[in-house]
Formats: C-alpha cells, structure tokens, sequence
C-alpha cells in the first residue's frame, strides 16, 4: 500500500499539471508503484520456501569377463560375437527404459571403454561385487547384468559376499562346462625366499581326469636344466596327488623355475601341463655369535630356536673362550652378563655390532636401564605386552602367551628405563602392572642393543610346546627380536628399492633415494637407469623427481630375467646401483578351462535374479523391462531461498525502471 500510495501522489494526485493522457499517467502510476514494492521486498529479507523433487532413474550395470578363459573354449567365436554385438544391442534397448553403465574385469574391475580383448591373465569374480557395491552404493542399482564363464582363480568365493548386496545379479552363463581328459600341474607350493646353500622344498599339486592307467612324468626345470622328476602311474579317473621335491639353492638372486608334465594326444587342453614358479636366494646369512657365563637352559632353548631358522649361522660359545673378532658377527647375544664380560660390550660398540643381553648378572652397565637394587635380591615376576611398542609387530597369540607365560626370577628394586629406550615386555605382579621392563631395546649413535631383566626363559618354550605341541610363539618372539637387531641399518647416500620378483601384468615400479653429508634427502641431481633384458638389450631411463625421492615406473614388461644399474653424480662423488629381478609369467587362465555354471546359478539364485544361456537373451531382455521391483526413485527436499537472489526481480525492477524513464522522457517537458 505504502508503494502504491507514494505513486499515487507523485503521478495521479496532480495530474491536471502534466499535459499528457490520464492512460499514460496510470501507466506510470502502476510500474512505478510495482517498482517500490519489489524494493521494499528486498529490504525485508525474506525468505522462500519451496519443495524440490529429484528423480533417479534405475541404473543397470553390465560386467564382461574380460579373462583369456572365456575364449578358451570351442564356443569362443560366439562369445566374442555376442560381447562385440549382441550385447551392445541389449544394452541399447535397455537404456530405453533405464541408466547404464559398463564394466569389465579379470584381476581388477573398472569402466569399460573399448571392446573386451580377452587378454587378462587372471580372474577375480569377487572384485567386480566390490567395485559395484562400492563404486554405486548411493546411486539407484536395479540390477547386474554379469557375463561369464564362473571360472575364477583369484580373490575369494563371490558367493561370500551376496548377502552384503541389495540389488539382483543375472548372470549370462558362457564356455564349456564339459569335462575332457587333462592332466594338470594345479598349484606349486615353495617358499618366497631360500638362502645361497641351503635346500628347500617345493611341493606340487596335480590332478588327472578320465586318464586313468596312464603313466606321466613330472619334471622340475631351470630354463633347459632338469633338476628332478617323478614318474608314477595314475590310478583312477579323478585323480590327485602331490610331489615332493628338494632343490638347492646354489646362487643368489631370482630364479625361475618351471614344472612340467606329460602331453597326452587326448588332452584338449596342454597348457596346464606346465606352471612357473620363482624363488629369490638371498646371499646374505647373518652370523649370530652366542656366548654364555655359565651352563643354563636359556642357552639351549635360544640355541635350538635359531638353529631352525635358516637365514641365521650360529655360533655358540663359552665367553671365556671367545677370542675372536665380533666384526663378522651381525648380532651377538650375551647370557649371563658380569663385571667379566664388560669387554664384550666395548667390543660390540667398537665394532658397531648389536648385542643382546639376557639374564644379567649384574645391574650395573646395562645399555638403556637402570636398576637400583640392594645386594641383587630377587623376586617372582609374571610379564605382558607393552601395547604402545612399535619397533617391529607381534601377533596377537604372542601377546597372549607371554601374559599367561610363567614367571621369572627378576632383580628386586627400582627400575628406571632411559627415554631412548622402548619396553616391549614389562613386569606384573599379580594383577598389578609395572613400569619395569623385562624385555626392552635401546639405540644410541646407531648400535641397536636389548636387555632381557630375568631367569628362566627357557620355562617360556617348554609352556608353549605343553599347550600348543609345537614352539611357534617362542620362536616367534626369539625370531622377531633377532631380526630387529641382527638387521644392519643402510646408512649409503644412494638408495634403491626393487622387487626381486614381479607378475607380468604388474606395472615395475623403482624407488631411488639421495642423501647429502647430512643425510638429508635431495632431489636435485639426475638419476639415470640403464636396464638390460635377458638377450643383452638395453634400454635407458631417468628417474622422475618426488618432494623427497625419486620413481621410476617401467609398466608391464615382457616374462623373464631383468639386470640394471642406477646412476647418480652429486657433489662431484659418483654412486651406482646394481640389481637384478625376475618378471614371472601367469598361467591361471590356462590352468581350469572347464566353465563353472553352477557358480552363475548361485550368484543369481542368491541375490534374486536369474541365470541365462546365449541362447535366452531375449528372455533377459524382457525380465529387466517388464520387472515392477526396479524403480525410479524420488527424493523430496525442503529448501529455503532469500528473496534477494531471485534474479528475477532484479531484471523486472530494472525492465520497469528503464520503462518509466523511457516514457518520462518521452512524454514529460520538465
């Protein structure tokens, strides 16, 4: 009214002044009484509210197995034909109705772009659930649509993993689910690592089908090399068995190995007959010097412990008769410390070697600790885990042991461990836990040295061997403190880090470090790489540039034996790198070719979807358009806007305004 009632006086009130038309007067009158009135809006600010509805439209995921298996079989051509064609067709009449989006997957699952090339090397049936449920998970899924043969050889089962989806899975069931005569090398069990001399066993799994009466040779060979073999004769039509074979290790570095078996004219499939492995020798057994004062259980028990492990070379010894350098040891372990030994430790600190000390003598001189005791009385003490220790991990069962393990003989007084030093073990008495240590590890100007405050240790391994009829959580907290300590720290201005061993559809990836007299890293020099293949070629590289590091990415490269060397010129000293490592070849694909249908079935039978044959794909086609349960959503939002960003009333305030002046000065002679 106040807008209206200011035009009326400034237009109509004394219109008989203005020589012009009463229509233009109250036309005026009106744009100039709406212009007030939309000011006068603004300078209350107001606000709107309103209701927005956002509609989501169903989305229908398509996967394709991307794997070799699925062109293994002798329905390949028809499979690449519907991947390349029919499918695309499906999934064209589908968008009719709903959203879309494409996947592919063999080892890892990801939006497919091209045509599937069939060219992945393993087969994960798992992760393309995952990348679903993790990837879409706020988005409307009506459905997976999943195309393959249910082979899998990586990852866990894909049924374990149904109950955690809330959408229906329809499997395309692909590939030959007939059995054919076929003897196959299935898996090879070997450790990851075997030191320079040493034998280690290699135990490989095979199976027969429908070749019963057959006699088949299993051979084991390096490059054209056979290191050994078996011959045996197959008993029924499903057959298994395992053999065993020993292998010396007789250089370091990677080496390649490769099992293989008799070719039978019957067998559809040869190239499971045969299966790589790889084994990196190491050539760097650490030397273990233990000396004791006295006779003691404790020396027996450690004794036996690392004599089982085989990258340790025992050495043990009464410590009057060591009369050796400690420069060859990497680590030397003291039982029964006195006044007497205190030599041993300025050795160690001259030599920079760690040294271990358990069940000392004496409290005085121990690295680390500080034990206030009268005349060296004695109490029982139990032992935990100290939770906040992070210098190397434990498992949880160890922790467990060592809490209930029984008690040890330990000085009676006031202990206090210096701030350099980290408690792994602490003492308990009863209930009660204790600041004073039982086991803890100290570094001072780079020696690594533990202290072991008690006596009986040896009552530890005979607990675990009573309750478990094996030593494993002793040798476990034996195994894991001398390799903290026995671990020789690179202290180099030129570091690399490689993999010894890569998969061939693993990327190579290098790390290189510089450090300056300060040992600070830099990253101003160039690092240069010169990497040679297993015919001599060689080809040339530089390291790109990180905040702290260099890296160098060599992508997937062809199977076999790599060498290299690395470059770096800093300050004018030049410092080199050499190494060698091993790209493996990945035969899963090839391994089980038999198409696993029932799987497919499980999956959708799970999930409340259905399973179907190249054949029925029209009848898939019309389950998705026909079923009532996936549908549109729509979301609802109350939402409130301030009057002053409605652009609208901006543009009608300034179309009036420009009116009211055009007409003015039009019209008006003032």
């Amino acid at each position: 009214m106040v807008s209206f009632g200011l035009s009326y006086w400034l237009y109509l009130r004394g219109r008989h002044k203005y020589e012009i038309s009463k229509k233009i007067l109250i036309f005026l009158f009106f744009f100039r009484g709406v212009t007030v009135f939309f000011i006068g809006l603004l300078t209350l600010s107001l606000y709107l509210n309103y209701q927005k509805n956002d509609t989501v439209k169903p989305v229908i995921l398509f996967a394709i197995d991307n794997s070799k298996s699925m062109v293994s079989a002798k329905d390949s051509d028809v499979v690449m034909e519907f991947c390349n064609k029919t499918f695309k067709l499906l999934k064209q009449e589908v968008e009719k109705k709903y959203a879309t989006i494409s996947l592919d997957f063999s080892s890892k699952a990801d939006i497919l772009k091209n045509n599937p090339s069939f060219e992945g090397k393993e087969t994960d049936l798992s992760e393309v659930l995952k990348y679903a449920d993790n990837n879409y998970s706020g988005e409307n899924i009506g459905a997976l649509v999943l195309v393959s043969d249910g082979i899998y050889n990586k990852g866990i089962n894909p049924i374990y993993l149904t109950d955690k989806l809330n959408f229906p899975i329809y499997t395309i069931a692909v590939g030959d689910t007939s059995e054919s005569r076929d003897f196959i090398v299935q898996k090879v069990n070997h450790n990851q690592i075997a030191y320079k001399g040493n034998v280690f066993p290699v135990e490989v799994l095979v199976q027969a089908k429908k070749l019963m009466g057959k006699q088949v040779s299993v051979g084991l060979y390096h490059g054209n090399k056979l290191e050994a073999s078996q011959i045996f004769t197959i008993t029924n039509s499903n057959f298994s068995s395992i053999c065993n074979f020993t292998l010396s290790a007789e250089k370091a570095g990677a080496i390649s190995y490769r099992v293989k078996a008799t070719v039978f004219e019957e067998e559809k499939n040869i190239n499971n007959n045969q299966l790589g492995f790889a084994i990196d020798v190491l050539d760097n057994k650490e030397k273990i010097l233990l000396l004791f004062n006295h006779a003691h259980p404790d020396v027996m028990a450690i004794k036996e412990t690392l004599e089982n492990k085989s990258n340790y070379e025992l050495e043990v010894l009464p410590a009057s008769e060591f009369t050796g350098s400690l420069k060859a040891y990497s680590l030397m372990i003291l039982h029964g410390y006195s006044a007497a030994q205190a030599k041993f430790l300025s050795a160690c600190k001259d030599a920079n070697v760690p040294f271990w000390i358990i069940n000392p003598e004496i409290t005085e001189g121990l690295p680390g600790l500080k034990i206030n005791s009268q005349l060296n009385r004695t109490n029982e003490t139990e032992s935990f885990a100290d939770n906040t220790f992070s210098l190397f991990n434990i498992s949880v069962d160890l922790k467990r042991f060592i809490k209930d393990a029984p008690a040890l003989k330990s000085f009676f007084g006031n202990y206090v461990a210096f701030n350099s030093s980290n408690v792994f073990i602490a003492q308990r008495l009863g209930e009660v836990e204790t600041n004073n240590p039982t086991l803890l590890f100290s570094e001072i100007n780079n020696l690594k040295t533990a202290v072991f405050v008690g006596d009986g240790l040896w009552r530890w391994k005979l607990r675990d061997y009573t309750e478990h009829e094996n030593t494993n959580l002793f040798s476990e907290l034996i195994g894991k403190t001398v390799q903290y300590l026995a671990v020789k720290s690179d202290k180099s201005y030129f570091k690399l880090k490689a993999n010894k061993i890569v998969s061939e559809n693993e990327n190579v990836e290098i790390i290189a470090e510089v450090y300056n007299k300060s040992y600070e890293p830099v990253v101003e020099p160039e690092v240069s790489f010169v990497l040679t293949n297993q015919d001599n070629k060689k080809f040339n590289y530089t390291f790109s540039k990180l905040s702290n590091s260099y890296k160098l990415d060599l992508g997937q490269l062809a199977c076999g034996d790599y060498s290299y060397q690395a470059t770096v010129n800093y300050n004018g000293s030049s410092y080199s790198k050499e190494g060698s490592f091993l790209v493996r070849e990945i035969l899963s694909e090839q391994q089980n070719t038999v198409a696993n249908h029932s799987l497919l079935f499980s999956l959708s039978k799970n999930t409340g979807g259905k399973s179907y044959d190249l054949n029925h794909i029209n009848e898939l086609e019309n389950e998705l358009m026909s079923n009532e349960t996936i549908k549109s959503i729509t979301y609802s939002q109350n939402n409130t806007l301030p009057i002053i960003e409605l652009k609208i009333l901006f543009f009608l305030i300034l179309t009036f305004l420009s009116l009211e002046w055009f007409v003015r000065k039009r019209y008006f002679r003032i």
